[in-house]
């Protein structure tokens, strides 16, 4: 049965009994509003930990203005009731109030990982990020923390702090779920229209469409990308804000492909703003 924690005193009482047992503690933090992505990392942590807790907290700080946090869907009932189906052990579900009795005066930031894609996008987005995320590792004290490779912009950030930070911690970057036509699980799906959610697989084919290109020779970003993004052009009603290929993990920006990168897009539709992404060379 998966136990729910609210109190930060509560969770450090319990990381200092799991580190005096010698138990591996295996984290994952997130948003609430979980999918087979979340539960996936779950699975993994499950697999490879003693132990595993899950965060279950919508962070204001990695909200821009006007952005959707009043509207970020919150259910702990459903999301204690997938955790627990997959085995998850604990769910950290602090309040705003517990993490942030005031306004944090110290803040870490990202720097230049966070100059371009999202973080240019949503200016001061990773520095919420990785100020709630070292809370949280300094919370719980995992042995490993799981993440996404959807975001893969916030997992080398993280890595990036955790390296910088030296963080104990061993950062497990999980593979994109998917739904079977292709389309990356996301909370913000319920976002798109019925038109919309059809268009939307198409997404993932253009990034497929960059990745045959890649596999044939080419190696000049300028094409592949013209040719990414005339793909969604014709196949999709979206506007399209970034379609960017950048060294990985390093995030720098790629003329010729010479090593290992990762093609990175971002689309926005009526109501659901929409990234996906692939890793070449991985």
């Amino acid at each position: 049965m998966t136990e729910l924690i609210t109190t930060i005193e509560e969770m450090t009482e319990m990381s200092k009994q799991w580190i005096k047992s010698n138990k591996s503690v295996g984290f994952v933090p997130t948003m609430g509003a979980l999918h087979e992505g979340h539960l996936k990392m779950m699975s993994q942590s499950i697999t490879e930990n003693d132990v595993t807790v899950i965060s279950v907290f919508v962070n204001p700080l990695q909200f821009g203005p006007d952005e959707d946090l009043d509207a970020y869907p919150r259910d702990i009932e459903s999301d204690t009731t997938k955790a627990s189906s997959v085995g998850v052990d604990y769910i950290f579900y602090p309040s705003e109030k517990e993490m942030y009795p005031e306004q944090p005066t110290i803040e870490v930031k990202a720097g230049r990982l966070a100059s371009v894609l999202e973080g240019a996008q949503r200016p001061g987005h990773f520095d919420g990020v990785l100020t709630v995320v070292n809370k949280l590792f300094n919370i719980i004290q995992p042995e490993r923390a799981y993440f996404g490779k959807k975001d893969a912009q916030q997992l080398a950030i993280v890595e990036k702090m955790v390296e910088d930070f030296n963080h104990a911690i061993d950062i497990v970057g999980v593979d994109i779920v998917r739904e079977a036509d292709g389309l990356a699980k996301s909370s913000r799906n319920i976002y798109l229209t019925s038109e919309e959610r059809a268009e939307a697989p198409h997404l993932y084919k253009s990034l497929q469409l960059a990745q045959s290109l890649y596999n044939q020779g080419e190696r000049s970003s300028l094409k592949i990308i013209e040719a990414t993004r005339d793909y969604i052009q014709q196949h999709t009603s979206g506007d399209i804000e970034t379609v960017a290929i950048y060294s990985y993990p390093q995030l720098v920006e790629q003329h010729e492909i010479t090593d290992k990168i990762f093609i990175s897009l971002a689309v926005k539709f009526s109501q659901a703003r929409l990234i996906d992404n692939i890793i070449i060379g991985d």
